[in-house]
């Protein structure tokens, strides 16, 4: 057990145009944290985000490449630490929580606790993300299994193994569910505190679109589906292929059985282009099966090599 002095707690914000907001975020946290040190990425902000965020005493830094995504690649890479916090800098999120996310996660030795947002009100939480979370977060389930109630929530807390076995492939919003299928690939041990959600301060704009977003995310899913899941993937295709292929062998079977003729070559020749390309994509699925999992016990091993959270200290002990 390592020492109190020893515990080192990280509050990551990444931002984007938030000068309106973020120095009530910092605060909010420094208040809740005040022994964290506490980040912000600046992502391309056109306002003077970055100089409200140090002159309230965080350590700036700033990520070129656009997109959130990008940002939490590039703290999780460059920050080091015991505990992570992440959040938005729009001052939405409750800061007054993180305590208790992380003494859930020291308490019952958890890789991530996820700040799911109950009870939001209607302008802080518009009804078609709420719409789009839901349906998401049912895919999710669908998917792989089981998954959180707030998939979406950009409110987290990570054990510092998560973090630095986490390949973040994302760029822009849909980081969220890459880093939930993430923790359900490796069957991490996750929970969920419920946390207050607010409207933006006057004078911040949210950066979100519905409809651009929930493309983004369902298409992330999809990708993600296909890599984690590449039997069952290429196993549908396969099989849709080859359904089809019987549909169009049917006619020709049964004018063959009666006349002994074969009169539509083309379709005889698309039946056998099909037939090959349903037995590749079987045979695809198996092979990137294997490799899956070998990619996934290295992430494994990658995970277990530094100690679990709940290992260190009780976080009442620092906050």
């Amino acid at each position: 057990m390592v020492r109190e002095t020893e515990l080192r707690i990280a509050v990551l914000l990444p931002c984007y145009n938030e000068e309106a907001a973020i120095a009530q975020t910092i605060a909010g946290f420094r208040a809740a944290l005040p022994g964290a040190a506490i980040y912000v990425y600046d992502n391309n902000s056109h306002d003077r985000t970055a100089a409200v965020a140090r002159a309230a005493g965080a350590i700036v830094r700033t990520e070129r490449v656009q997109g959130k995504g990008a940002v939490v690649r590039r703290m999780f890479a460059d920050v080091d630490a015991d505990i992570y916090v992440m959040a938005d800098g729009d001052a939405t999120y409750d800061a007054a929580s993180a305590p208790l996310l992380i003494e859930r996660m020291l308490d019952e030795q958890l890789d991530m606790v996820v700040g799911s947002r109950i009870g939001e009100a209607t302008e802080a939480y518009r009804r078609g993300h709420r719409f789009g979370n839901a349906m998401l977060t049912g895919m999710l389930t669908r998917l792989f299994g089981r998954s959180f109630t707030d998939i979406l929530s950009g409110y987290r807390v990570f054990s510092r193994r998560f973090v630095k076995s986490f390949p973040v492939l994302s760029v822009g919003f849909e980081i969220e569910t890459e880093i939930s299928v993430h923790a359900l690939e490796l069957k991490m041990p996750v929970g969920e505190v419920e946390t207050p959600y607010f409207a933006r301060p006057e004078g911040s704009v949210s950066k979100l679109s519905t409809y651009r977003d929930g493309w983004r995310i369902l298409g992330t899913i999809a990708t993600l589906y296909r890599i984690e899941r590449p039997l069952w993937f290429f196993g549908y295709v396969g099989a849709a292929l080859l359904l089809l292929a019987i549909i169009l062998a049917v006619p020709l079977a049964v004018t063959y059985a009666q006349t002994g003729l074969v009169p539509r070559f083309p379709t005889a020749i698309l039946v056998t282009g099909l037939t090959i390309l349903a037995a590749l994509a079987g045979f695809a699925g198996l092979i990137l099966d294997t490799v899956v999992r070998g990619r996934r016990e290295v992430r494994r091993l990658a995970y277990l090599a530094y100690p679990a959270p709940g290992t260190l200290v009780r976080a009442d002990r620092l906050i």
